[in-house]
């Protein structure tokens, strides 16, 4: 009986221990990308926010972000992308710290969603000048990696409406051309008709004078 009694006193304070723990745990509150997606090849980072549960203040030594990728030959790589803070960050208790994670994409991964493991290593303090090994919060965000094509299609796309832009332009300057040539032709046509209805009126105003001259000699 007694020893009944022991065994279940143990298991409630290893409860009790356990409760504890969870509910005072470092925590990474929040991972968020620096862009919604990325292209294969391209350069990132992760911003990993720390919220600091614990009764104490802790620190963080050390960060880490693993990536599976998928190879566009189906096979299946892993990379971890460390972030040591120097020296490490301590964090006041009820106060969080956001930490970047640099990361970098191979050409040759497979578009697509991937899902990142993010971990926190953590160090609590128990007097002024010693540390205890503390929480290891992790956090799994979802990367999503655009297809490579895509880009050269955006970039296809893009280099065909400035072609048309140009396309259109040129049409414009020759539109323009035309309607300068017509209208160069209309006055060259009136001015010709002008000419000609000019050269007339002298022509019937000389053969005016030269019968009114007749007459004034006959008369004489």
């Amino acid at each position: 009986m007694w020893k009944k009694r022991v065994s279940i006193a143990l298991m409630l304070v290893c409860s009790l221990v356990l409760i504890s723990s969870i509910a005072q745990a470092a925590t990474i509150i929040e991972c968020t990308f620096d862009k919604d997606w990325y292209y294969p090849g391209q350069t990132g980072y992760i911003a990993v926010t720390v919220y600091n549960d614990e009764e104490s203040t802790i620190r963080v030594d050390t960060l880490s972000a693993t990536i599976d990728y998928y190879y566009t030959d189906d096979n299946v790589y892993r990379q971890t992308f460390l972030n040591y803070p120097d020296p490490p960050k301590e964090i006041l208790q009820g106060e969080s710290y956001a930490f970047n994670i640099d990361f970098s994409l191979p050409t040759n991964i497979a578009p697509g969603y991937t899902t990142l493991y993010v971990k926190a290593e953590t160090e609590i303090q128990l007097n002024a000048s010693v540390w205890r090994e503390s929480d290891h919060p992790t956090y799994s965000p979802t990367l999503y990696i655009e297809s490579p094509y895509k880009n050269q299609l955006e970039t296809q796309e893009a280099a065909n409406q400035e072609l048309e832009a140009a396309n259109q332009q040129v049409t414009q300057q020759l539109h323009e051309q035309q309607v300068l040539n017509q209208q160069t032709t209309n006055m060259m046509y009136i001015l010709g008709a002008t000419v000609v209805g000019l050269t007339a009126v002298v022509g019937v105003l000389l053969l005016v004078l030269r019968k009114a001259r007749n007459l004034t000699l006959s008369a004489a």
